[in-house]
C-alpha cells in the first residue's frame, strides 16, 4: 500500500480532527460547528470557501496550477445519527441523542486531508469542487444543496464520493458500475375509522382491524406485483393506535420504507400502496390517507468513472486490494441524486471492525484516513493531469 507520503506527515492531526467531529455530532441541518470546523480550515489552506449551500453545507474550491477548465467535484457528508452512543470510548459523543454511528465523521477528515494535500500541490489542471454535504441520513440534503444552485454555482463535469465499509477488508476498495444502490421512497398511512366502547365494537369503525389487513396486504406487494426479476424491498417500521385497554381508538397509523432499483418497480409499488388503501378504506367504511414520496433515487455509478475511480485507488491499496463488486445493496445513498445530475462514482472503504453501521457500538477506524484522503488526491492528479 502506498498512501501518499505527504497526507502520511499529518495522518495524526487527521485523527484529531475526526475524533473532535466524533465527540460533538450534529444531525442534518444543525451541522453548525462541524460546517464551522470545515469552512476554517479549508480557508486556512487558501482553498475558497462558500458557506451556507443546502442551509449548512460548505463548498470549496480549489484551482490547479494549469489553465484547464474541468471540474471534478468530491463530496462528504457531515451528519450524524439521532441515537445514543454505547461505545465507551474516550471522545464519545457529548450530545445525548447524537453518535456518529455512520461514520459521516470519517468521510468529512478524509476530504479535508485529501483537500489540505491538493491545496498544498496543486499538481493537478483544473478545478476541485470540495462538497460537504448536511443531512444525508433521510433528510434530503443533497437535494437541498442541489435546489440551493450547486452545481449552477459550482458545475462539475464529474463527482465522486465515498463510504467506510465495516464489512469489507482493511484497505479494500470496492465499487459496482451501474445501478449499484437502491432507491429509497418512504410512506405514511393513517386510518380514519370510529371510536366506540371497546364493549360495543359494532358501534365503532375498528381502525386497529384495518391496520392488521393492511399491513398483510402490502406484504403482497413484491411478492405478486413487482416483476419478479426486480429486487424491491416493502417494510412496515411503524404501527400507532390506541390509548386504552378498554377503548376502540378513532385513528390508527403506520409507517415503512419501500426500497428498488428502477423507476418501474417504484412506480408500481407507489400505485399499489394507493390502490390497496383506496380499496381497503371503501371496504371498511373508513378514510385512510396515503402519502408515499420517494427520499432517494438509486444509485447509478457511471461506468466509465468506475473504473477510473478504480485505477486511482490501485495507486494507493495496490492491484490487489480493488475490485469490482456484482451485488446490489438495498440501503440508499442521497448521493444517488448528486449522480443523477452529474456523472460521477460512489466506491466503499474497507477498515477494521466487526460492529456493523448504525450500530450504537459501532467504531470507525482512524488508520483509513489517510488512505481515503490519499485515494481521493489521487484520482484529481490522474483526472486531471498536469
Amino acid at each position: 500500500m502506498t498512501v501518499l507520503p505527504k497526507i502520511t506527515t499529518y495522518a495524526e492531526e487527521l485523527t484529531a480532527v475526526r475524533r473532535d467531529i466524533h465527540a460533538h455530532p450534529e444531525i442534518g441541518f444543525e451541522e453548525q460547528r462541524t460546517s464551522a470546523i470545515v469552512a476554517d480550515m479549508l480557508a486556512s489552506w487558501d482553498i475558497e470557501v462558500h458557506r451556507g449551500i443546502g442551509k449548512t453545507g460548505v463548498v470549496g474550491v480549489l484551482e490547479g496550477k494549469g489553465s484547464g477548465t474541468r471540474t471534478i467535484g468530491l463530496r462528504a457528508d457531515m451528519d450524524a445519527l439521532p441515537m445514543d452512543e454505547q461505545t465507551n470510548l474516550p471522545y464519545a459523543s457529548q450530545n445525548p441523542g447524537r453518535f456518529h454511528g455512520c461514520g459521516h465523521d470519517a468521510h468529512t477528515t478524509m476530504l479535508l486531508g485529501a483537500a489540505r494535500y491538493l491545496s498544498e500541490t496543486r499538481d493537478f489542471d483544473g478545478r476541485v469542487v470540495f462538497i460537504f454535504q448536511p443531512a444525508e441520513e433521510g433528510l434530503g440534503g443533497a437535494r437541498a444543496m442541489i435546489e440551493d444552485g450547486l452545481f449552477k454555482k459550482f458545475p462539475c463535469d464529474e463527482i465522486y464520493g465515498m463510504h467506510n465499509d465495516p464489512g469489507a477488508e482493511e484497505n479494500t476498495f470496492t465499487i459496482k458500475p451501474g445501478v449499484a444502490m437502491a432507491g429509497a421512497s418512504l410512506f405514511e398511512i393513517t386510518i380514519t375509522g370510529v371510536g366506540s366502547h371497546a364493549a360495543h365494537p359494532h358501534q365503532s369503525r375498528d381502525p386497529i382491524v384495518v391496520v392488521t389487513q393492511l399491513v398483510q396486504a402490502l406484504q403482497s406487494i413484491v411478492s405478486r406485483n413487482v416483476d419478479p426479476t426486480e429486487a424491491a424491498v416493502l417494510s412496515v417500521t411503524q404501527i400507532h393506535s390506541g390509548s386504552a385497554y378498554n377503548v376502540v381508538p378513532e385513528k390508527a397509523m403506520i409507517t415503512g420504507t419501500i426500497r428498488y432499483f428502477s423507476n418501474d418497480a417504484r412506480d408500481t409499488m407507489h400505485a399499489r400502496v394507493e390502490t390497496i388503501c383506496a380499496g381497503l378504506a371503501q371496504s371498511f367504511e373508513v378514510d385512510i390517507d396515503a402519502k408515499v414520496w420517494q427520499m432517494f433515487a438509486p444509485l447509478d455509478n457511471d461506468a466509465d468513472l468506475s473504473e477510473a475511480y478504480l485505477k486511482a485507488a490501485q495507486d494507493v491499496v495496490g492491484e490487489t486490494n480493488v475490485r469490482y463488486e456484482s451485488k446490489l445493496v438495498t440501503g440508499s445513498e442521497d448521493f444517488a441524486d448528486m449522480l443523477a445530475v452529474v456523472p460521477g462514482a460512489y466506491c466503499r472503504i474497507g477498515h477494521k471492525g466487526s460492529v456493523p453501521l448504525h450500530n450504537p457500538g459501532f467504531v470507525v477506524d482512524d488508520d483509513m484516513l489517510p488512505v481515503g484522503a490519499s485515494i481521493m488526491a489521487r484520482l484529481i492528479e490522474t483526472r486531471l493531469p498536469l
